[in-house]
Parts: C-alpha cells; structure tokens; sequence
C-alpha cells in the first residue's frame, strides 16, 4: 500500500505496525467507549488562527469590515433605484424636490440625504357616479329646464408634471374628482335634459373636459385631461316610469310630425305635377290659338288681296258662302223674286234633309 512506506506500515491514519490507530489515538476497528474525545476548544483556536490568516486585522478587524461591507451593501441597494418606462422618478433633497425630472432607467441619488418618488405618468380614469350605489347622489345633477338626471362618466388623465402633481395638491385625484363633478352640474345645469340624454352628449363631453383642464391647470395640479366620455345619462329610479312614458309620447309626437310631413310632401308633389301640366296645356293652348289666329289672318290677307284683284265676284262669292254657312242646316228656302233660283244653293240636298227629318 501506498502509506506503507511512509509509515512504517501503518494505516492512513499516522498508526504503525499492529496499533491500527485512527486520528484520535485509537484503530478504526476499536469499541467507541475507549479513547480520548476530540477538544472542542483546540478546533475554535484553530479556526481562530485559520481567520486571522485570511482576514487583516484578526477576527475583530474582521468583523468591523464584514460589518462596513454589509452596510455599504445596504447603503447601495437604497441609493440605486429603478424607474419604470411608465413612470417618472422626482428627486428629493432635504425635502425639496431637484430640478430634473428621473426618466427610465437606473439612478442614483445620495441616500438618506436624497430620497425618491415615483409617479406613473400613463393615462389614468376616474370615474364619477356608480350605477352600484343607486343610494349615492354623486351623480344627480339638475338640468336647465329643471329635471334631475343621474349621469356617469369618466375622465380620462395622464399626469404631465410629476412634480406639480406631488407637491402643489395635498390629495389630486379627490380634487380631480370634486373638480370634474363641479364641471359636469355646470354645463348640464345650462342644456335641457334631452341634450344629455341623446341630442348634444358630445358636445357635453368637450365642454366638460375644457371646463375641468382650466380649473385643474389654475390650480398647477400637473394633470393633463385626455377625454371625458359619458357611459349612462338617465332619469333616477323614483320618476323613470314617469320619464318613460314622456319619452314615448315624444316619439309618437315624432312619428305623427313624420307621417305629416311624408303627407304633405306627397300632397306638395301631386299638387306641383297638376300645376306643371296645367301650365303645359295652357301653354300649347296659346301656341294653338296663335297658330289658329296666325292662319285665319293669312287666309283674310290671300282673300283681301283677291278682292282687290276682282272686287265684285269677291264679294258676290263672299256673300254666297256666308249665306251657305248660315243656311245649311236651315229647312227653309228663300227665294229673292227679282233674281230667281240661284243655282248655288244646295235645294236638293235641302229638301232631301226636309223628307227625311218628316219620316222620323
């Protein structure tokens, strides 16, 4: 074996020849009751001496440096902090806040001295008026024509100056609340009921928002309003029967106008259509008597210039065709004694007509 030759063939242990002795003076195969039990107070020394060698000073300079070796590390994990991508970090020294604004990102600042508040600058909602709580009057507000509507809305926020937001207002968000309710009684108090309830809500919703960004801005609460949205606008429970019943009156007064208006439009266009046709007859009526006046006139011009031409059989033929119109249907026959029969007068077709209206 190996430890043979170094001790003198003796176990591994220091022990030669037949002791077999283990490290504490007796053989690894002897009882445990003999021997002497190992000192505790040598191990310690020699622990006490293993430190010295390693730490400076000894075990009490080593304790003063683990000691300023923990503290330093406490010291650090408090002086470094982190600030998140949705958060601003404000310094404070002494209590009064730094310039700079920490932005994302590790930092540093010299604690105790310095300390730090975070503030999350992402869009943030405050909400006014709860259906949950009907008992509750936060959103009771009286219209301009004297009603009570229950309105519940939100607001919508970022917080634009972290400092002003800590530092200028002791409680921001219940005045973000208290301001945006004041806002709201303000311009439903001016509108009838029916503007918050259908016609102009977001009409409402800007002039609320402007009214609430002003009031908070004078007071350099560092919030910045991004919108205000109207969820519900409705009568309170007590008169909503009530309320309904107006509502369907006003839409069957809506419907009634509708169907009169539709009437009076069909109406309107019949009458217009009668109006244009009328006026159309009217106008190839005049082109017809003008045309019919237009030729009559022609044809006593063609006769005049005929009578000037041959005055006598003109006027001779004149009379004849204007006693022929005037006696045709006539059952009598005039004879003029001097002149006799004239043999331009129809007498056969006369008495033809006589015979026949006798046998009828």
């Amino acid at each position: 074996m190996p430890w043979s030759n170094q001790n003198g063939g003796g176990g591994p242990w220091g022990g030669g020849g037949g002791n077999n002795q283990g490290p504490w003076g007796q053989g690894p195969n002897r009882p445990r009751g003999g021997g002497t039990p190992p000192d505790l107070e040598e191990i310690i020394r020699r622990g006490q001496q293993q430190l010295k060698n390693v730490v400076p000073g000894g075990f009490n300079g080593g304790v003063v440096l683990i000691l300023a070796a923990v503290i330093l590390v406490f010291w650090l994990i408090q002086a470094i902090f982190t600030v998140q991508p949705d958060e601003r970090g404000v310094v404070l020294r002494f209590g009064v806040p730094k310039e700079e604004v920490a932005m994302p990102g590790l930092h540093f600042h010299w604690w105790p001295l310095e300390t730090v508040e975070i503030v999350k600058v992402t869009e943030q909602q405050q909400n006014i008026g709860s259906k949950a709580s009907s008992s509750s009057s936060s959103g009771l507000m009286l219209s301009g024509d004297q009603n009570i509507v229950n309105v519940q809305f939100s607001v919508l926020y970022t917080i634009s100056d972290p400092k002003s937001y800590l530092f200028n207002l002791e409680s921001p968000t219940e005045t973000l609340q208290q301001v945006s309710e004041s806002a709201m009684r303000e311009v439903v108090g001016r509108r009838p009921a029916q503007d918050i309830f259908r016609d102009a809500r977001a009409e409402i919703a800007t002039d609320v928002k402007n009214t609430i960004q002003s009031t908070m801005d004078s007071y350099k609460s560092g919030i910045s309003v991004n919108a205000v949205a109207i969820e519900d606008a409705a009568p309170p429970r007590e008169v909503a029967d009530a309320f309904d019943e107006v509502q369907r009156a006003e839409q069957n007064e809506d419907q009634l106008v509708e169907e009169a208006n539709k009437y009076t439009n069909q109406e309107l266009g019949k009458a217009r259509g009668q109006a244009a046709q009328i006026r159309e007859e009217a106008t190839a009526y005049k082109d017809r008597v003008v045309k019919e006046a237009d030729g009559e006139a022609q044809r006593f011009i063609s006769i005049y210039d005929e009578y000037k031409n041959a005055p006598e059989v003109t006027r001779k033929r004149l009379f004849l065709e204007t006693m022929e119109s005037v006696l045709k249907d006539s059952k009598k026959v005039i004879i003029e004694e001097k002149q006799g029969v004239v043999p331009y007068l129809p007498l056969n077709e006369i008495g033809r007509g006589a015979q026949q209206g006798g046998t009828q």
